[in-house]
Order: structure tokens, then C-alpha cells, then sequence
């Protein structure tokens, strides 16, 4: 292949091919190579984790814990944005829509009748669980 402009030569765009063949052909092992591992520690060095244990993580709100966090993002996955601002029919209906599991439906049903709901915050605090103390 003929190129009007270059800055290495034929040889080097060999190279260069071989070096990320695996990555632009999907060959096995293409991001094998040692160099692409990432180091593991030292003998004195503890094992890497994902998430740091215990309710420390970062990301969780003041007045919550972690678990907290866990539980109103389970019950905010039933619950469409479309029902909101909607009252304990509406949630419910929007709960069962998305498949919500009996726990889910049944927190659901705890909430007074008659009352609208904002946001799943408002839903979460209704049934008595701890929101944030502050937001930002």
C-alpha cells in the first residue's frame, strides 16, 4: 500500500500491526501479553478488592448506611418515573408491571392511601427507613 506521507517506514507499520493484532482481530489472548497484567502486590502488600468492606464505602450518604443505600435502590428499581409523583395504587400498579417481588409489594401496600408521593425518597421514608441528612 502506497502512502503520500509517513513518518516510520514500512517496517515499522509491520511491527506495529503485529502489536495490536489481537486487539483490532479478536484473536485469543490479545490482551494476554505479560505486559498488559497488571503487577500483583508485594509480599507485604494486602490483595486488591473491588470494594472496601464495612460501611465506610464511599458514595454512601450521611445518615445511611451502606445496606440502606441497597434497600431504597431495590424498591426505586419497581417503581417507574413515570408513576411519580403517584400515590400507593399507582406505585403499586407500577411495581407489578416491572415484575417486583412479593417483599417489594407488600412495603407498597404499607403506605397510607389517599397520599401522593414525589420521589421514592418520600416512599422510603414513609415506611419508616432513614434517608440522607444532607444531599451534597
Amino acid at each position: 500500500m502506497e502512502r503520500g506521507n509517513s513518518k516510520h517506514g514500512p517496517r515499522v507499520d509491520d511491527a506495529m500491526a503485529q502489536e495490536i493484532r489481537g486487539t483490532t482481530q479478536g484473536v485469543a489472548g490479545g490482551r494476554a501479553e505479560e505486559w498488559h497484567e497488571a503487577e500483583p502486590p508485594g509480599e507485604d502488600q494486602p490483595e486488591p478488592t473491588t470494594v472496601p468492606a464495612g460501611d465506610n464505602r464511599s458514595g454512601t450518604p450521611q445518615g445511611m448506611t451502606s445496606e440502606d443505600v441497597e434497600q431504597r435502590s431495590r424498591l426505586g428499581r419497581y417503581i417507574n418515573l413515570t408513576a411519580l409523583p403517584g400515590d400507593r395504587a399507582t406505585l403499586r400498579r407500577s411495581a407489578e408491571d416491572n415484575e417486583a417481588p412479593a417483599d417489594v409489594l407488600d412495603e407498597i401496600d404499607q403506605l397510607p392511601a389517599g397520599r401522593t408521593f414525589q420521589t421514592v425518597s418520600e416512599v422510603w421514608a414513609e415506611l419508616g427507613h432513614a434517608n440522607e441528612t444532607t444531599r451534597w
